[in-house]
Order: structure tokens, then sequence, then C-alpha cells
């Protein structure tokens, strides 16, 4: 990345920004991109229905920073888990283990990494939806796995670290 590169302003209204399905589960919402942020950092929505997991994992390149904007998640990070409700937020250093569990229904997170060096994975496990389409698509965690060999920008370390409920 270079430092010294700058970029033009970026403005997104409320359900602005590419819609995509991810095959983790839940809607992105693309707010910005890597390239519109010369690389600096990416943010997206994450739309999102209780009982979502991610397998256990780091970001070896990036640091990931999730803001809780509605709903609760159960954030497992460096081995301790934290709940974390609506205006929380949470910071997974590059290369620090973490998942996340979500506690509530229409949970809604921003997700930021910081440099934005992650996105071919998230773009390679997803897909894109129009305005009507919910994203209701099925879970598939093959794909997800695939991406991030093909990839890079997070390394699968296991499977959730969740406990049953």
């Amino acid at each position: 990345m270079d430092t010294n590169k700058t970029f033009a302003p970026i403005v997104r209204q409320p359900g602005e920004g590419a819609r995509r399905w991810f095959y983790g589960g839940g809607v992105h919402v693309w707010k910005a991109t890597e390239a519109e942020t010369a690389g600096a950092f990416l943010l997206f929505e994450d739309q999102l229905s209780a009982g979502k997991t991610t397998p256990l994992h780091t970001h070896p390149g990036s640091d990931e920073t999730m803001i809780v904007l509605s709903g609760e998640i159960l954030m497992h990070l460096d081995g301790a888990e934290h709940r974390i409700g609506a205006g929380g937020m949470a910071t997974a250093p590059r290369g620090v283990p973490h998942a996340f569990k979500v506690l509530a229904d229409s949970t809604r997170l921003l997700c930021l990494h910081t440099p934005g060096l992650c996105q071919a994975f998230y773009w390679d496990a997803s897909v894109p939806l129009d305005d009507d389409d919910p994203g209701h698509g099925g879970v598939d965690f093959g794909r997800v796995r695939d991406s991030a060999q093909r990839n890079g920008g997070i390394e699968l370390l296991g499977p959730p670290p969740f406990g049953a409920p």
C-alpha cells in the first residue's frame, strides 16, 4: 500500500452501496471499497440473523473493527468472550484469533478493515444482490474456505469456538 496516495471523498446514504450475499451468512452493504480508499481501509455493513457464527480466524495483514449498530453479538477475541450490544465495538488486531456469534435477529454491524486488504476474499465468497433480493441464500462454508485459500486476507483456524446455547 502506498501511504502517500490519497482518495476522493466518499458519501453514501443509508442503504446505498453494493449489496452482496456473503456465503458465510448475511448481507454485506459496501460503504467504501479498497479501490475507493486507495487501500487505506474497507468498510461494509453486515446485516445478520440470530444464530449466525463465524469460524475461528485471523486477518494476518489487517486490523478488523466491528461496531454493533443494532442487535447483539458474542465476540470470541483471543480466547475470551464478550457480549456486545448496540453502540458497542470490538477490534481484533491483525493476527489475533477471533470469531463471533449473532445473538439477536436483525443485527447490523459495521465492519472496518485497516488497511483494506481483504476485499478479494469477501467478494469471491459472495454474490451481488439486487434491491428486491433479501439475500436468504444458503450458507456455504466450503466456498468461504476456497475463497480464503485463493485470495488470502484471512486465515481460517477452525470451527466456531462457541459451545451449545
